[in-house]
């Protein structure tokens, strides 16, 4: 008899289609009607979809978004492999060093936007009082500036520690043969580096990569809770303003630039995997 234990992927298959494939179904039908709360939907064709794309607040917001990716992109990764090889690899400080990773992550969004929001208001705040010591007057609610580096420091606080608890668990499965031989051959910390823990971290990196840059698209509740998108709309990503639409019940327009947003991670995260997974494949030739 043929294996039939895919079978027992039947259930998780059809949880999959309700929780999943349903409600995108649904968000595309939105995007192709003219919706309105109180009026029958017309059906508008692609028209959503252009309005969308034309849109100014739209633009903006997916500049930024991009922007706020790629930041996260350059000082969370580099600075995640860094402590990843600076942390013990064994004795009793990797617990403790473990424990303390995990902290930020156990913390809900909405918690970390409403911490972040009592340590920068400008009355109470610590920042703004450290920042007045050396002359700066930091203000989170009227400079853009400081909103956004705000929300970007929050996130590389929030979400490093994720990407450094990939790294080490991917140095823990390099066996220490590729060291030992890469010693007896006198190459440098850096080499050893470049030739040895690098490419045994490809795998690892590549899914720290994608996480990271998926999820940094979803970005909502901090800066939601820290400035509400402002000052004017220096913090407003694409979920916010995606959110901000479907909550004035255009859902039309919702419904489209939530597709817009779907495609626009689906492609850019299949263009990093694709360079990530070919990166250094010539030298190896």
């Amino acid at each position: 008899m043929k294996n039939r234990a895919w079978l027992f992927l039947v259930p998780a298959l059809v949880l999959m289609a309700i929780s999943a494939f349903i409600p995108l179904m649904t968000v595309i039908n939105y995007s192709l009607h003219y919706i309105f709360a109180g009026s029958a939907p017309t059906f508008v064709g692609f028209e959503n979809y252009a309005e969308v794309l034309q849109d100014p607040a739209f633009q903006g917001a997916l500049v930024r978004q991009l922007v706020f990716s790629s930041l996260v992109l350059l000082v969370e990764v580099p600075l995640g492999v860094m402590v990843a090889l600076a942390m013990p690899k064994r004795g009793p400080w990797v617990a403790v060093c473990l424990v303390l990773l995990g902290i930020p992550l156990l913390i809900p969004f909405n918690v970390v936007g409403i911490i972040a929001r009592l340590f920068t208001q400008a009355s109470i705040g610590v920042i703004p009082a450290l920042c007045e010591l050396v002359g700066y007057n930091f203000n989170v609610a009227l400079d853009p500036i400081d909103a956004s580096l705000t929300v970007f420091l929050i996130d590389v606080w929030h979400w490093t520690p994720l990407v450094v608890l990939l790294c080490y668990a991917g140095l823990q499965a390099i066996p220490d043969a590729y060291y030992q031989a890469a010693q007896i051959d006198g190459a440098s910390t850096w080499q050893t580096f470049r030739y040895v823990t690098l490419p045994k971290l490809r795998p690892v990196l590549i899914i720290g990569v994608l996480l990271r840059f998926m999820d940094s698209f979803k970005i909502y509740a901090e800066p939601l809770l820290l400035t509400g998108g402002g000052p004017g709309s220096s913090t407003t990503f694409l979920s916010l303003h995606v959110a901000r639409k479907a909550e004035s019940y255009e859902l039309g327009y919702a419904g489209a630039s939530s597709i817009i947003y779907l495609f626009i991670v689906i492609v850019l995260s299949f263009i990093f995997f694709q360079l990530m997974s070919n990166i250094g494949k010539g030298e190896q030739k």
